[in-house]
């Protein structure tokens, strides 16, 4: 999310419903990749892999950030020991951590160095994809036991992916100059599912990766996300980060501006027609990101609910999870509330002070 206040209001459900905590008492753990969770890997010097193991996680996610890792231009790209390459060594941890408690790692992989970009920011793209697909072999060859794949993360957004012209509102066409970004975007994905794949076949490359809404909306970044001879780019499966304001549960579908998580079944029928895995197989969705604030307003959102109402609508979403066979995982973002200033952001399934909410079973649980 990056600190965007995000407005929702088009679909905000009423959020005074009164709810109870989660029933106390011990709560078996449910332990699956259809659950993922970022956070850190370690808090004030404890590990904490054993808290992702208890709440049932089967995969952890987290960035790797390109321009931090390469800060200058590496003389032998595609080489993780090549010099120029500063890995980070909490990833190093987190990998032998994960292996340890049998949890699967997610790595989204974006920022561009200046080198690559002409001294552009970092939401800037790559003047040549190829820097980008060479960064991503080496990162392949650095972690084998990393499988998934995420190639950038919300490119629907300015301010993750650049240069990128918005829509205008209830747009079904784009211009040849908004069309652009997606079109870009379909070469990257492309280019990354080869390199990835020829380190290793079991790699699996995680691409769209839209937000609800977006600069430009799902719809359309699906629809225009061609490769110059007019086909589709090669993914395996299909990223998208479905926040809501309204209690999850397939009902109430919306307008072709939004897809939060109970647009689902209307939006993969969308992708069934517009894009199929390259065997033609329909594709599962990766929600990466996914939650609600608590508490108090704050600087992305512009509503929250209370901790109840969370767990309450946390539980509705695991409803939707085991219903659809085509969600691949359910990625909640992240482990602890932010720390405590005026607009930040209680996201969590911990408090800031370490004390669980009651979403916290109902994750484990679900």
């Amino acid at each position: 999310m990056h600190g965007l206040r995000v407005h929702l209001t088009i679909f905000l459900a009423c959020l005074c419903a009164a709810v109870s905590a989660a029933p106390a008492g011990a709560v078996k753990t449910h332990f699956t990749s259809r659950k993922s969770i970022w956070g850190p890997v370690e808090r004030n010097g404890v590990p904490q892999f054993p808290i992702y193991r208890d709440l049932g996680a089967g995969i952890w996610q987290d960035t790797l950030n390109w321009r931090n890792v390469a800060a200058s231009r590496p003389a032998d790209p595609t080489n993780p020991a090549d010099p120029a390459y500063n890995w980070p060594s909490e990833l190093d941890t987190a990998v032998s951590q994960a292996a340890r408690y049998h949890i699967r790692i997610s790595l989204l992989v974006m920022a561009t160095p200046p080198w690559a970009n002409g001294g552009r920011d970092y939401n800037w793209v790559p003047h040549n994809i190829s820097d980008y697909t060479n960064f991503l072999t080496a990162a392949a060859r650095r972690y084998p036991s990393v499988k998934l794949w995420m190639i950038w993360g919300e490119p629907s957004r300015k301010p993750n992916f650049m240069p990128l012209t918005p829509e205008k509102h209830g747009a079904t066409k784009l211009t040849s100059k908004q069309a652009a970004a997606p079109r870009y975007y379909a070469r990257m994905l492309d280019a990354s599912y080869g390199a990835l794949k020829r380190v290793r076949k079991s790699n699996l490359v995680i691409g769209g990766n839209t937000f609800t809404s977006g600069d430009i909306t799902p719809y359309n970044w699906v629809r225009y996300m061609r490769l110059p001879n007019g086909h589709r780019p090669r993914l395996d499966l299909y990223g998208h980060n479905p926040f809501t304001g309204r209690r999850p549960g397939f009902h109430q579908f919306q307008d072709r501006q939004v897809v939060d998580i109970n647009d689902m079944p209307k939006f993969t029928k969308f992708l069934d027609k517009n894009l199929r895995g390259p065997h033609r197989h329909k594709l599962k969705l990766f929600f990466s990101e996914f939650f609600w604030p608590t508490d108090h307003a704050n600087g992305e959102f512009n509503f929250h609910l209370s901790k109840g109402l969370q767990a309450s609508w946390l539980k509705s979403a695991f409803k939707v999870v085991h219903k659809s066979p085509r969600i691949y995982t359910l990625g909640w973002y992240a482990l602890y509330d932010d720390p405590p200033t005026a607009n930040s952001v209680n996201r969590g399934l911990i408090t800031y002070s370490g004390k669980h909410k009651p979403a916290y079973n109902v994750f484990k649980a679900g």
